[in-house]
């Protein structure tokens, strides 16, 4: 039987992230308490401001904590030195940004298959596990296209499938579905269901679309840098 300890994929412990000093300290995060669980999609929810993107930062090894405790994978990753660290997450995590974060020079295939490169897959069999990502997002059409050619929620879409195609085993979404459109975001929420529902990942997505709620497992709802309740969604 496998235990809930066995299953916990990240765990937050009084997690703090302070930026400035003195009277111009900001307060990011105040305390937070979080597990997120293997297997299992966890969405952070609450008011712009409130620290959601500050601790999925922290969680990616993007930041590092102020104060607290926060392991990943079984690993506490600010204990690790920059390029270990760098290794470790590019093994590990996928990450969307909120801003895409894609190269305008290189064509969708080549943007999603970055993380393959670095992690030393050759140029070819980049570019071929990139086409069959960029199929299961629906831009198989549009591998050669710049992101200058497509439009948002296309980027977007680029985006997911290059944070897919590592096959993390932490994915973290910054919006995922904030430039598409309902039947597209209800595609692309169907596919992060997929892979949150393997027993060796987890998904952290934070939103404002109320309309994929119940696509969670658990809703973690923040306000004023703290985790205040979490929840588990009833899916349709």
């Amino acid at each position: 039987m496998t235990t809930t300890a066995q299953r916990i994929a990240v765990s937050c412990r009084g997690v703090t992230k302070t930026f400035g000093e003195g009277e111009n300290a900001v307060h990011a995060l105040r305390g937070v308490d979080l597990e997120v669980l293997l297997g299992q999609m966890t969405m952070l929810v609450g008011p712009s401001g409130c620290g959601k993107t500050t601790l999925i930062s922290v969680i990616a090894g993007i930041l590092n904590r102020s104060a607290g405790e926060c392991t990943v994978l079984g690993e506490d990753t600010s204990s690790l030195p920059d390029r270990q660290r760098a290794a470790w997450r590019g093994r590990n995590v996928g990450f969307v940004f909120q801003a895409l974060n894609l190269v305008p020079t290189l064509t969708a295939a080549e943007n999603v298959a970055i993380p393959l490169l670095i992690l030393g897959v050759d140029y070819k069999s980049a570019l071929q596990r990139a086409a069959v990502m960029l199929e299961r997002v629906g831009l198989g059409g549009r591998i050669k296209s710049l992101p200058a050619q497509l439009s948002g929620g296309q980027q977007q879409r680029i985006a997911i499938a290059r944070a897919l195609v590592h096959e993390p085993r932490l994915l973290v979404c910054d919006e995922p579905t904030s430039a598409l459109d309902h039947e597209t975001g209800h595609k692309v929420m169907q596919l992060l269901r997929e892979v949150a529902s393997r027993e060796d990942r987890a998904l952290i997505v934070v939103t404002h679309d109320s309309r994929i709620f119940s696509f969670a497992d658990r809703i973690a709802h923040m306000d004023d840098g703290h985790v205040e309740r979490i929840e588990t969604p009833s899916r349709a």
